[in-house]
């Protein structure tokens, strides 16, 4: 009796680790073109300006896709890279295509979260990610407020509303 239950015992925790593993390799296999989009991006990125140390990527798709990738510098100095890519996730090439700024010389996400929660009244929830609208380097701003969801742009170097608030809509 000892014997067959140890058995299962044993059967159940190799099943189980088959399964843990079965869903660890789904999400490897789900999840590898935008891990590829990514590693491209930020190859580009350190090909073509002065980024050495990357310390986050975000992708950012509104009008324009791009990576947008913070880091550092040689110089030790942080910065922001944008990286536009095609409808196809291939980096563009050409003049444009990969824009390098000293997050000095733009607003920070900090500064940039202060001021949409002074601007904005009873704004939760929010997250800001750098991206590009109309062309233009900026911060893409999700919030909750009246219960609604909102997007909203403003321009990386000085903060300026540039685009929205776009509504989305309630279920």
């Amino acid at each position: 009796m000892l014997k067959n239950k140890k058995k299962w015992i044993f059967l159940g925790i190799v099943a189980f680790l088959l399964i843990v593993f079965g869903l660890y390799r789904y999400y490897i296999y789900v999840t590898q073109d935008i891990r590829a989009q990514e590693t491209a991006a930020i190859l580009k990125a350190k090909q073509e300006t002065s980024l050495v140390k990357v310390t986050e990527a975000q992708k950012s798709v509104w009008d324009t896709i791009c990576w947008a990738i913070e880091g550092l510098d040689k110089d030790n100095r942080p910065i922001m890279v944008w990286v536009t890519m095609d409808e196809n996730g291939k980096v563009k090439s050409g003049e444009g295509a990969v824009h390098e700024e000293l997050l000095s010389n733009g607003m920070s996400e900090n500064q940039i979260k202060e001021k949409a929660t002074k601007e904005i009244p009873d704004v939760k929830k929010l997250k800001a990610v750098p991206g590009m609208y109309n062309g233009e380097y900026a911060w893409q701003l999700f919030y909750w407020s009246k219960d609604h969801y909102y997007y909203q742009f403003y321009r990386f170097s000085d903060g300026q509303s540039i685009g929205g608030p776009f509504t989305l809509p309630n279920r």
